[in-house]
């Protein structure tokens, strides 16, 4: 058998997605390029795409359909070609604009570094947008998960995820100490491993203006910023600063602050209006718990996004039925949001839905909301008749246990 190669086999049948003055052409039969990824990728690929193209076929009788190209990164790629994120795979996606992937291993400590976070930042998909919302059925640990329903717009490049970071005992950690401490007067102990926390006024606003769209566009009432400005003053603080500059700035006459709202509305959001507000980070978990319903939109930086997207994910069901897209400016990557799960690798066990979920944000992100709605109906139907895999199942009363690829074809059949 021979070895696949680098560089992507394009389907001959298959068109490009463009983007023209910042808008997508999708044509009827795109090039979707696919990483099916590690640990369980293979198994819940196989479930999604079968879910994603019978919604197609169904939403759109054949007319539309979607021709794909398999791409490599994180662990298949280092054994195939020895390279962790090939630079063809970047290529192909910056390409053809849109794709998905399923979970990439991720190393705790030395080795490789993240291939998410690589993708994200090479191909500059600045905006994680994450969407929380409640399938009825599902088994949650909260009274009322139906109160939850907000998308979280998590800052994708900066922060301390930039990669800026220098090991204790390296002649580099070394001299940025000694430079912090001779120039700055920043005293750090001398076994100290330092990371740095870039925040920019660029990021931020053009995170702020895309969630401000979005809110917008979808008809929400409000959007949050969660920082911790009241400590990281000149990174935290500065966002939640230059956030508020841009709703002002170019969104001044459909928005309304929190103080506005109260000076000079009388607590009243006007019609037509959004509220734009903030919350200190530790606050908003609270929040999050005790008023769900307050929240719309939340829009943070990189950290508080990675926390904030799977603490609301809990209340609902966990990240095996939250979804997630990486987006930038004519470009996006969608994705499984949880990690690879090894020990059930190649037992078609778990629970495809973040993937299948995320593929419907694809296909909303592509145009084709009659297929993305198809696919939402698909999976309430099938959750609630209790069909369902072993993590539901086992938390379900008379349920009826099924294998992710079951799973996926009883959403097919739901349709």
């Amino acid at each position: 058998m021979s070895q696949p190669s680098k560089e992507p086999t394009i389907p001959s049948d298959g068109e490009p997605i463009r983007c023209v003055e910042g808008q997508l052409r999708v044509p009827d039969r795109p090039i979707i390029p696919f990483i099916e990824g590690d640990g369980t990728g293979p198994d819940i690929w196989r479930a999604a795409k079968l879910v994603i193209e019978t919604a197609v076929e169904k939403a759109y009788g054949g007319a539309r359909s979607i021709c794909w190209a398999q791409l490599y990164a994180a662990d298949k790629s280092l054994e195939l070609f020895g390279e962790w994120v090939p630079q063809e795979t970047i290529e192909a996606i910056r390409t053809f604009r849109v794709a998905i992937k399923g979970p990439l291993t991720t190393p705790v400590g030395g080795g490789n570094r993240s291939a998410n976070v690589t993708l994200r930042q090479v191909l500059d998909l600045y905006a994680c947008v994450r969407p929380v919302f409640w399938v009825p059925g599902v088994p949650c640990p909260v009274k009322h998960p139906e109160r939850l329903d907000v998308v979280v717009f998590r800052e994708n490049t900066e922060d301390v995820y930039a990669g800026v970071e220098f090991a204790q005992g390296t002649a580099e950690a070394d001299k940025l100490r000694r430079f912090l401490d001779l120039e700055l007067g920043a005293k750090l102990p001398p076994d100290s491993g330092i990371g740095i926390k870039p925040i920019s006024r660029t990021a931020c606003r053009r995170l702020m203006r895309m969630a401000l769209r979005y809110a917008l566009e979808h008809g929400r009432r409000s959007l949050t910023l969660m920082h911790k400005g009241n400590i990281m003053k000149f990174t935290e603080g500065a966002f939640r600063d230059w956030c508020y500059e841009l709703a002002a700035e170019e969104f001044g006459s459909v928005t309304v602050t929190e103080s506005e709202l109260y000076d000079k509305c009388g607590g009243r959001l006007p019609p037509g209006k959004l509220l734009v507000k903030d919350r200190i980070a530790d606050a908003m978990f609270q929040q999050i718990l005790l008023r769900p319903d307050e929240y719309d939109i939340i829009v943070t930086p990189n950290l508080n996004g990675d926390y904030i997207s799977d603490a609301a994910a809990a209340q609902v069901g966990g990240l095996g039925i939250a979804p997630g897209g990486n987006i930038g400016d004519g470009l996006a990557l969608f994705e499984a949001t949880h990690g690879t799960a090894p020990k059930y690798a190649g037992q078609d066990k778990v629970n495809p839905s973040s993937l299948i979920l995320s593929g419907r944000m694809m296909l909303e992100y592509m145009g084709w909301r009659e297929a993305a709605d198809t696919i939402l109906l698909g999976l309430k139907a099938t959750v609630a008749a209790g069909t369902v895999t072993y993590d539901l199942e086992r938390q379900m009363e008379g349920a009826t246990l099924l294998k992710c690829s079951e799973f996926a074809r009883a959403i097919c059949e739901k349709m």
